[in-house]
């Protein structure tokens, strides 16, 4: 008989004892803690109600998840790279935190191969054909482009379920979390045909929906929304308060938490740069964008007094290119870094593309930001420079055509000052709020579970 720490999913698919008092006795007989919570649960209906036995069920939940070993999946893919991110951020607090997760990753990618059409006629993996997109800037595509992929990913529901299906089988789970869009219908439909016990959660990694069928789906699970309007366009599709909530941003990584001091002016001289001087960082994602080096070049036709930190991620050519410019004011070029948190805290203001990650990043580092949407950014990156917009936290252009008139408005002493002021009050907790939404969505669900088990024991006793 298996004692100490077990996981709740081993014994998600053992054949359910007979109802009554032999149930009891079963459940009395067993070493296993949540089956002590149904032995309570059982015999407080009985003798005091069902009142009493919510209350002894809570108590003893609370206790008994310390003595648990909880498996979590987090299944995510590298379309871009916000989704990978946010569930390596989430495993390293979730296995840390005084009741641990053991968490699995679950890249989605490589369980559709078999399945993935894009690959078959092309040669190239879903997620790349999406990453190729990004690097090249043939963005303006994407609207037309999205319903046809949705159409591909329909065509392929029940085989993607039944995939899901068996995979679920070899590794059972007590809770899944989505940080995907398009496939959250697929996933809830296989857990609810295989593993019905087990919580299913979308988390979502963009500041809003873009529906149809993007994050949001009309179907029974759990959601956790970044911004006030994610939150209110879940009620709209009939999710109730009970299974929707709401953090306070974005996922980050759990460096951006961490503010260190930084001697901006010793710092700032390592580099090359004028401590007395505005400086923006320019960063557009890890494979960075020719945009950036417009940008340096429009500015330098002006006469604006201020610097650059630029980015250039992966994009070794474009790294190269922006440093073989004659420049009358001082730039810091970098490629790929794991060290950005250390680059905003040398920075005044932010530059690059509305992607929700980008954003949260600066304003967590109090940087107004200059953003851009247009016919070529992302339609589900959209809604992020509205939110700009309606926070004033940052000034939104047509086009970076137009970014020098953008840093010019935007170091204005009384604009400054109060987008300044908004992105200071901007506070973002997200890493550490949703495990707090997951212990209680794992208590939510087996006590609707277990609740519904004692009771089937009452009627029938």
């Amino acid at each position: 008989m298996k004692t100490g720490r077990e996981s709740i999913c081993s014994h998600q698919h053992e054949k359910a004892p007979v109802a009554g008092e032999g149930t009891v006795k079963v459940f009395q007989e067993s070493q296993h803690p949540i089956h002590k919570v149904f032995t309570v649960a059982s015999i407080s209906l009985w003798r005091g109600g069902l009142a009493d036995c919510n209350g002894r069920w809570l108590a003893l939940w609370k206790s008994t998840i310390e003595d648990m070993e909880r498996k979590l999946t987090i299944v995510f893919f590298d379309a871009g790279g916000g989704h990978r991110s946010a569930a390596e951020a989430l495993k390293s607090v979730l296995e840390n935190q005084e009741q641990p997760w053991r968490v699995e990753l679950l890249n989605l990618q490589e369980q559709l191969d078999k399945l993935d059409i894009v690959r078959k006629l092309t040669g190239i993996r879903l997620q790349d054909a999406y990453n190729l997109i990004l690097r090249k800037g043939w963005t303006r595509l994407t609207p037309q482009l999205l319903p046809a992929m949705q159409s591909v990913i329909r065509m392929f529901h029940r085989p993607t379920v039944k995939m899901l299906q068996d995979y679920w089988r070899q590794n059972p789970t007590d809770l899944v979390l989505s940080v995907i869009p398009h496939f959250n219908r697929a996933m809830a439909e296989s857990i609810r045909k295989t593993t019905p016990r087990t919580a299913f959660v979308t988390l979502l990694t963009d500041f809003a929906d873009y529906p149809p069928h993007f994050w949001i789906e009309r179907q029974k699970q759990f959601l956790i929304c970044g911004s006030e309007r994610a939150e209110q366009q879940a009620f709209a599709l009939g999710h109730d308060r009970d299974h929707v909530f709401l953090a306070s941003g974005m996922i980050m990584k759990p460096k951006f938490y961490q503010r260190t001091s930084v001697d901006r002016k010793s710092e700032r001289g390592r580099l090359g740069l004028d401590s007395d001087i505005p400086v923006g960082i320019v960063l557009f994602g890890g494979h960075g964008s020719g945009t950036m080096l417009h940008i340096v070049k429009r500015i330098n036709a002006v006469s604006i007094k201020v610097q650059l930190i630029l980015i250039c991620g992966k994009n070794t050519k474009l790294q190269n290119a922006i440093k073989s410019l004659k420049t009358r004011f001082p730039i810091f070029v970098e490629g790929f870094t794991q060290n950005v948190d250390h680059y905003m805290a040398l920075s005044d203001f932010f530059i690059g593309k509305p992607g929700p990650g980008s954003i949260s990043e600066a304003l967590q580092f109090h940087l107004p930001v200059i953003v851009e949407c247009n016919s070529r950014t992302l339609p589900q990156e959209r809604y992020n420079a509205q939110w700009v917009t309606e926070k004033r936290v940052g000034i939104v252009l047509k086009s970076f055509r137009h970014v020098t008139e953008g840093v010019q408005q935007l170091l204005d002493p009384t604009t400054f000052a109060e987008f300044r002021k908004n992105a200071e009050a901007y506070t973002n907790r997200a890493l550490f709020e949703i495990p707090q939404f997951l212990d209680t969505i794992a208590y939510r669900q087996s006590s609707i579970q277990n609740t519904e088990t004692v009771l089937q024991i009452a009627e029938e006793a």
